[in-house]
């Protein structure tokens, strides 16, 4: 597989969707970029922030830098479940071959959900 041809957004949604734990606790789902449902909590949307060639070789990418932020919804009633939540992504993430390089904890006022935002890292060789 080339680096072109690696698909990270498709390879991260199959290791959070084969977490049978993760998705028993996250009913409302995993999303890109937005959830498609916004009524259920707690639910799971990943961003893509960074996917770019890094190494060369006779002017071909011989490897890639991608970024993920893994962000987590909580209502007050599901808020509960977060650091378990957390625990399942972190495991999972790293299984694939990220390594965490940031975590926060905010609240939105305006939505009044719980947001933890997770931000992972991966160096992918091509082959």
């Amino acid at each position: 597989m080339s680096v072109d041809a690696f698909d990270a957004k498709k390879e991260l949604l199959q290791a959070l969707e084969s977490n049978e734990t993760l998705v028993s606790l996250v009913p409302g789902g995993f999303h890109n970029l937005k959830a498609n449902d916004s009524a259920i909590f707690p639910r799971i949307v990943y961003t893509e922030i960074r996917n770019a060639d890094d190494s060369f070789a006779d002017n071909e990418a011989i490897s890639a830098d991608v970024r993920f932020q893994v962000s987590i919804f909580n209502t007050e009633e599901s808020i509960s479940s977060q650091t378990i939540i957390a625990k399942e992504v972190d495991k999972t993430l790293k299984s694939i071959g990220y390594a965490r390089y940031d975590s926060i904890d905010m609240y939105e006022e305006e939505d009044r959900v719980y947001h933890k935002a997770m931000r992972y890292q991966k160096s992918y060789i091509g082959g």
